[in-house]
Protein backbone atom coordinates (compact mmCIF):
# COMPACT_ATOMS: atom_id res chain seq x y z
CA UNK A 1 0.00 0.00 0.00
CA UNK A 2 1.02 3.59 -0.45
CA UNK A 3 0.22 6.66 1.29
CA UNK A 4 -2.48 7.30 -0.64
CA UNK A 5 -4.22 3.87 -0.08
CA UNK A 6 -3.30 4.29 3.91
CA UNK A 7 -5.71 7.72 3.77
CA UNK A 8 -8.08 6.50 1.29
CA UNK A 9 -9.01 3.06 4.07
CA UNK A 10 -9.72 5.72 6.80
CA UNK A 11 -11.02 8.86 4.81
CA UNK A 12 -14.22 6.08 3.34
CA UNK A 13 -14.95 8.13 0.31
CA UNK A 14 -14.47 11.62 2.46
CA UNK A 15 -13.43 14.22 -0.12
CA UNK A 16 -12.02 17.67 0.15
CA UNK A 17 -15.31 19.63 -0.53
CA UNK A 18 -15.20 22.64 1.46
CA UNK A 19 -18.44 23.15 3.57
CA UNK A 20 -17.92 26.44 4.77
CA UNK A 21 -15.71 29.34 4.42
CA UNK A 22 -12.52 28.25 6.68
CA UNK A 23 -11.84 25.26 9.06
CA UNK A 24 -9.20 25.51 11.67
CA UNK A 25 -7.85 23.52 14.71
CA UNK A 26 -5.22 23.59 17.48
CA UNK A 27 -3.10 20.45 18.01
CA UNK A 28 -0.40 20.60 21.14
CA UNK A 29 3.22 18.96 20.75
CA UNK A 30 4.13 15.74 22.99
CA UNK A 31 7.00 14.60 24.48
CA UNK A 32 7.00 10.82 23.68
CA UNK A 33 7.98 8.94 27.45
CA UNK A 34 8.25 6.20 25.86
CA UNK A 35 9.99 6.48 22.27
CA UNK A 36 8.57 5.00 18.90
CA UNK A 37 11.70 4.68 16.90
CA UNK A 38 11.43 2.37 14.06
CA UNK A 39 8.92 1.45 10.86
CA UNK A 40 7.40 -1.25 9.54
CA UNK A 41 5.58 0.30 7.09
CA UNK A 42 7.11 3.50 5.46
CA UNK A 43 4.63 4.45 3.46
CA UNK A 44 1.90 3.82 6.11
CA UNK A 45 4.30 5.14 9.40
CA UNK A 46 3.58 1.93 11.07
CA UNK A 47 5.83 1.88 14.52
CA UNK A 48 7.91 -1.56 15.30
CA UNK A 49 6.23 -0.47 18.69
CA UNK A 50 3.99 1.04 20.95
CA UNK A 51 4.83 4.36 22.14
CA UNK A 52 3.32 6.49 24.80
CA UNK A 53 3.10 10.39 25.61
CA UNK A 54 2.81 13.88 27.51
CA UNK A 55 0.97 16.36 25.90
CA UNK A 56 2.13 19.82 26.48
CA UNK A 57 -0.89 22.09 26.74
CA UNK A 58 -0.50 25.51 25.55
CA UNK A 59 2.20 24.76 23.30
CA UNK A 60 1.88 23.56 19.72
CA UNK A 61 0.29 24.71 16.26
CA UNK A 62 -3.14 26.26 14.80
CA UNK A 63 -3.99 25.63 11.52
CA UNK A 64 -6.29 27.79 9.39
CA UNK A 65 -7.36 26.27 5.83
CA UNK A 66 -9.15 28.11 3.43
CA UNK A 67 -10.28 27.35 -0.26
CA UNK A 68 -8.11 29.53 -2.66
CA UNK A 69 -6.84 30.33 -6.18
CA UNK A 70 -3.67 29.09 -5.67
CA UNK A 71 -1.84 27.21 -3.26
CA UNK A 72 -0.52 28.79 -0.65
CA UNK A 73 1.54 27.86 2.19
CA UNK A 74 1.50 30.83 5.21
CA UNK A 75 4.18 29.70 8.18
CA UNK A 76 4.04 31.97 10.95
CA UNK A 77 3.14 34.74 9.13
CA UNK A 78 5.41 34.29 6.15
CA UNK A 79 4.62 32.94 2.84
CA UNK A 80 6.86 29.65 1.99
CA UNK A 81 8.23 29.49 -1.27
CA UNK A 82 6.70 26.16 -3.34
CA UNK A 83 10.44 25.11 -3.34
CA UNK A 84 10.62 24.74 0.26
CA UNK A 85 10.87 21.16 1.76
CA UNK A 86 7.80 21.68 4.19
CA UNK A 87 5.96 23.37 1.35
CA UNK A 88 6.72 20.13 -0.44
CA UNK A 89 5.71 17.57 1.91
CA UNK A 90 2.22 19.44 2.72
CA UNK A 91 0.62 19.34 -0.64
CA UNK A 92 2.30 15.76 -1.67
CA UNK A 93 0.30 14.78 1.82
CA UNK A 94 -2.65 17.12 0.64
CA UNK A 95 -2.97 15.04 -3.02
CA UNK A 96 -2.66 11.84 -1.61
CA UNK A 97 -5.63 12.91 0.77
CA UNK A 98 -7.59 13.60 -2.58
CA UNK A 99 -5.75 14.18 -5.98
CA UNK A 100 -8.81 16.23 -6.96
CA UNK A 101 -8.77 18.58 -4.39
CA UNK A 102 -9.39 22.39 -5.12
CA UNK A 103 -6.57 24.93 -4.26
CA UNK A 104 -6.04 25.82 -0.81
CA UNK A 105 -4.95 28.43 1.34
CA UNK A 106 -3.01 26.88 4.73
CA UNK A 107 -1.96 29.09 7.66
CA UNK A 108 -0.13 27.68 10.46
CA UNK A 109 1.18 29.24 13.29
CA UNK A 110 3.39 27.38 15.69
CA UNK A 111 3.94 28.77 19.63
CA UNK A 112 6.73 27.17 20.31
CA UNK A 113 10.32 27.19 19.48
CA UNK A 114 12.11 24.68 17.12
CA UNK A 115 15.73 25.03 18.33
CA UNK A 116 14.48 23.81 21.77
CA UNK A 117 14.09 20.45 19.98
CA UNK A 118 10.18 19.87 20.04
CA UNK A 119 8.91 18.53 16.87
CA UNK A 120 6.40 21.14 15.36
CA UNK A 121 5.35 18.17 12.50
CA UNK A 122 3.43 16.58 14.96
CA UNK A 123 1.50 19.28 16.52
CA UNK A 124 1.27 20.06 12.32
CA UNK A 125 -0.17 17.19 10.76
CA UNK A 126 -2.37 16.68 13.55
CA UNK A 127 -3.75 20.33 13.54
CA UNK A 128 -4.13 20.02 9.61
CA UNK A 129 -6.54 17.20 10.22
CA UNK A 130 -8.30 18.62 12.06
CA UNK A 131 -8.88 21.89 10.53
CA UNK A 132 -9.63 19.81 6.97
CA UNK A 133 -12.28 18.07 9.25
CA UNK A 134 -13.66 21.39 10.56
CA UNK A 135 -13.35 23.06 6.85
CA UNK A 136 -14.89 19.73 5.24
CA UNK A 137 -17.15 18.86 8.13
CA UNK A 138 -16.18 15.51 7.84
CA UNK A 139 -16.76 14.34 11.33
CA UNK A 140 -13.96 12.07 11.84
CA UNK A 141 -13.70 10.33 15.13
CA UNK A 142 -11.15 10.51 17.26
CA UNK A 143 -9.33 7.00 16.11
CA UNK A 144 -9.69 8.48 12.52
CA UNK A 145 -8.13 11.51 13.10
CA UNK A 146 -5.47 10.18 14.81
CA UNK A 147 -5.04 7.72 12.07
CA UNK A 148 -5.11 10.15 9.46
CA UNK A 149 -2.81 12.54 11.60
CA UNK A 150 0.00 9.50 11.97
CA UNK A 151 0.12 8.65 7.95
CA UNK A 152 1.36 12.18 7.48
CA UNK A 153 3.54 12.59 10.29
CA UNK A 154 3.87 9.41 12.95
CA UNK A 155 4.23 11.02 16.47
CA UNK A 156 1.46 13.34 14.91
CA UNK A 157 -1.48 10.53 16.11
CA UNK A 158 -0.16 11.09 19.86
CA UNK A 159 -1.40 15.25 19.36
CA UNK A 160 -4.93 14.91 19.38
CA UNK A 161 -5.60 14.70 23.08
CA UNK A 162 -4.36 16.45 26.41
CA UNK A 163 -2.41 14.51 29.48
CA UNK A 164 -0.96 10.71 28.86
CA UNK A 165 -1.21 9.34 25.38
CA UNK A 166 -0.58 5.66 24.27
CA UNK A 167 0.32 5.17 20.62
CA UNK A 168 -1.00 1.16 19.81
CA UNK A 169 1.29 -0.45 17.16
CA UNK A 170 -1.15 -2.23 15.80
CA UNK A 171 -0.99 -5.34 13.89
CA UNK A 172 -2.94 -4.97 10.33
CA UNK A 173 -1.59 -4.38 7.44
CA UNK A 174 -3.67 -1.54 6.69
CA UNK A 175 -3.16 0.33 9.67
CA UNK A 176 -6.36 0.63 10.89
CA UNK A 177 -5.45 -0.58 14.47
CA UNK A 178 -2.47 1.84 14.64
CA UNK A 179 -3.61 4.67 16.36
CA UNK A 180 -3.39 6.86 19.64
CA UNK A 181 -5.69 6.74 22.93
CA UNK A 182 -5.61 9.52 25.75
CA UNK A 183 -5.26 7.89 29.03
CA UNK A 184 -7.76 9.46 31.44
CA UNK A 185 -5.28 9.12 34.56
CA UNK A 186 -3.50 12.57 35.74
CA UNK A 187 -0.10 13.08 37.71
CA UNK A 188 -0.44 16.37 39.21
CA UNK A 189 3.06 16.89 39.92
CA UNK A 190 4.61 15.85 36.84
CA UNK A 191 7.05 19.19 35.99
CA UNK A 192 9.29 19.12 32.45
CA UNK A 193 12.26 21.38 31.68
CA UNK A 194 12.85 22.41 27.98
CA UNK A 195 16.04 22.47 27.83
CA UNK A 196 17.45 24.44 24.75
CA UNK A 197 21.36 23.43 24.78
CA UNK A 198 22.13 23.52 21.03
CA UNK A 199 20.02 24.82 17.40
CA UNK A 200 22.84 22.71 15.52
CA UNK A 201 21.26 21.07 12.68
CA UNK A 202 20.07 17.14 13.06
CA UNK A 203 23.18 15.26 10.87
CA UNK A 204 20.20 12.71 9.66
CA UNK A 205 16.20 13.13 9.67
CA UNK A 206 13.99 11.01 11.80
CA UNK A 207 12.60 8.68 9.03
CA UNK A 208 15.56 8.01 7.54
CA UNK A 209 17.66 7.64 10.90
CA UNK A 210 14.94 4.97 11.86
CA UNK A 211 15.47 3.22 8.47
CA UNK A 212 18.79 3.08 8.65
CA UNK A 213 18.88 1.76 12.21
CA UNK A 214 16.36 -0.99 11.27
CA UNK A 215 18.83 -1.80 8.16
CA UNK A 216 22.15 -1.87 10.61
CA UNK A 217 21.71 -1.91 14.02
CA UNK A 218 23.21 -5.59 15.81
CA UNK A 219 20.80 -4.32 18.71
CA UNK A 220 17.69 -3.23 17.26
CA UNK A 221 16.16 -6.78 16.84
CA UNK A 222 16.16 -6.29 20.98
CA UNK A 223 14.53 -2.68 21.03
CA UNK A 224 10.89 -3.49 20.15
CA UNK A 225 10.29 -5.91 22.89
CA UNK A 226 11.90 -4.39 25.14
CA UNK A 227 10.06 -0.67 24.36
CA UNK A 228 6.37 -2.35 24.56
CA UNK A 229 7.29 -3.78 27.67
CA UNK A 230 8.53 -0.05 28.83
CA UNK A 231 5.47 1.24 28.15
CA UNK A 232 3.55 -1.36 29.60
CA UNK A 233 5.47 -0.36 32.56
CA UNK A 234 5.02 3.12 32.20
CA UNK A 235 1.06 2.92 32.15
CA UNK A 236 1.59 0.64 35.03
CA UNK A 237 3.40 3.84 36.92
CA UNK A 238 0.51 6.06 35.87
CA UNK A 239 -2.08 4.27 36.78
CA UNK A 240 -0.35 3.55 40.92
CA UNK A 241 0.41 7.51 40.77
CA UNK A 242 4.33 6.12 41.32
CA UNK A 243 6.34 9.52 39.39
CA UNK A 244 9.72 8.20 40.55
CA UNK A 245 9.30 5.07 38.81
CA UNK A 246 7.69 6.46 35.39
CA UNK A 247 10.67 8.97 35.29
CA UNK A 248 13.49 6.59 36.10
CA UNK A 249 11.67 4.35 33.28
CA UNK A 250 11.33 7.31 30.97
CA UNK A 251 15.02 8.22 30.65
CA UNK A 252 16.43 4.35 30.78
CA UNK A 253 13.77 3.91 27.67
CA UNK A 254 15.15 7.16 26.05
CA UNK A 255 18.83 6.03 26.61
CA UNK A 256 17.93 2.78 25.26
CA UNK A 257 16.67 4.39 22.11
CA UNK A 258 19.59 6.21 21.37
CA UNK A 259 21.93 3.23 22.18
CA UNK A 260 20.31 1.44 18.78
CA UNK A 261 21.35 4.88 17.17
CA UNK A 262 24.86 4.89 18.75
CA UNK A 263 25.12 0.98 17.31
CA UNK A 264 23.71 1.63 14.00
CA UNK A 265 26.16 1.63 10.74
CA UNK A 266 27.15 4.31 10.28
CA UNK A 267 26.68 5.32 14.26
CA UNK A 268 23.70 8.15 14.37
CA UNK A 269 24.82 10.16 17.10
CA UNK A 270 22.42 13.05 17.91
CA UNK A 271 24.52 13.95 21.40
CA UNK A 272 26.59 17.48 21.28
CA UNK A 273 28.70 18.45 24.36
CA UNK A 274 26.44 20.59 26.00
CA UNK A 275 24.30 17.08 26.11
CA UNK A 276 26.46 14.71 27.18
CA UNK A 277 27.47 17.52 30.01
CA UNK A 278 23.83 17.79 31.38
CA UNK A 279 23.45 14.38 31.55
CA UNK A 280 26.41 13.98 33.54
CA UNK A 281 24.97 16.55 35.76
CA UNK A 282 21.14 15.26 35.93
CA UNK A 283 23.59 12.43 37.46
CA UNK A 284 25.15 14.11 39.74
CA UNK A 285 22.22 16.20 41.36
CA UNK A 286 20.60 12.74 41.77
CA UNK A 287 23.49 11.43 43.76
CA UNK A 288 22.74 14.47 45.81
CA UNK A 289 19.27 13.76 46.42
CA UNK A 290 17.09 15.54 43.63
CA UNK A 291 14.85 13.66 41.77
CA UNK A 292 15.25 15.02 38.17
CA UNK A 293 15.54 12.65 35.24
CA UNK A 294 15.41 13.09 31.54
CA UNK A 295 14.47 12.66 28.35
CA UNK A 296 15.85 13.12 24.57
CA UNK A 297 14.09 12.64 20.90
CA UNK A 298 16.50 12.67 17.85
CA UNK A 299 18.00 15.20 18.59
CA UNK A 300 20.69 16.96 20.55
CA UNK A 301 17.74 18.93 23.47
CA UNK A 302 16.96 17.62 26.66
CA UNK A 303 14.03 17.41 28.65
CA UNK A 304 14.18 17.99 32.31
CA UNK A 305 11.21 15.22 34.04
CA UNK A 306 11.06 15.92 38.02
CA UNK A 307 8.39 16.25 40.82
CA UNK A 308 6.83 19.97 40.89
CA UNK A 309 7.82 19.94 44.26
CA UNK A 310 11.12 20.25 43.34
CA UNK A 311 11.06 22.81 40.63
CA UNK A 312 12.71 25.61 42.85
CA UNK A 313 16.19 23.39 43.22
CA UNK A 314 15.87 21.77 39.72
CA UNK A 315 15.41 25.80 38.36
CA UNK A 316 18.40 26.94 40.50
CA UNK A 317 20.11 24.05 38.90
CA UNK A 318 19.04 25.22 35.09
CA UNK A 319 18.39 28.46 35.28
CA UNK A 320 17.27 28.45 31.74
CA UNK A 321 14.67 25.56 31.58
CA UNK A 322 11.11 26.55 30.52
CA UNK A 323 9.00 24.87 33.28
CA UNK A 324 5.83 23.28 31.93
CA UNK A 325 3.26 21.54 34.20
CA UNK A 326 0.93 19.25 31.88
CA UNK A 327 -1.83 18.61 34.89
CA UNK A 328 -1.69 22.33 36.09
CA UNK A 329 -5.23 22.77 35.49
CA UNK A 330 -6.26 19.24 36.18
Amino acid sequence: MNKADFLSATLAGRRIQPMQASGSQFAPVNIALGKYWGKRNIPGNLPTNDSLSITLPNHGSTTTITASETDLVILNGKQVNPEHAFYRRLFEFLDALDGNRPRLRVETNNNIATAAGLASSASGFAALIGALNDLCQWQLTDTEWSILARIGSGSACRSIANGFVRWHRGERDNGKDSFAQPIDQPMPNLAIGLLTLTDAEKPIGSTAGMKQTLATCPLFNSWPQFANASVERIAQYIETGDLIALLNEAEHNAMTMHATMIATNPSILYWQPESVATMHKVRALRSDGLDVYLTMDAGPNVKLLFDRRQQADVLAAFPNAELILPFEHA
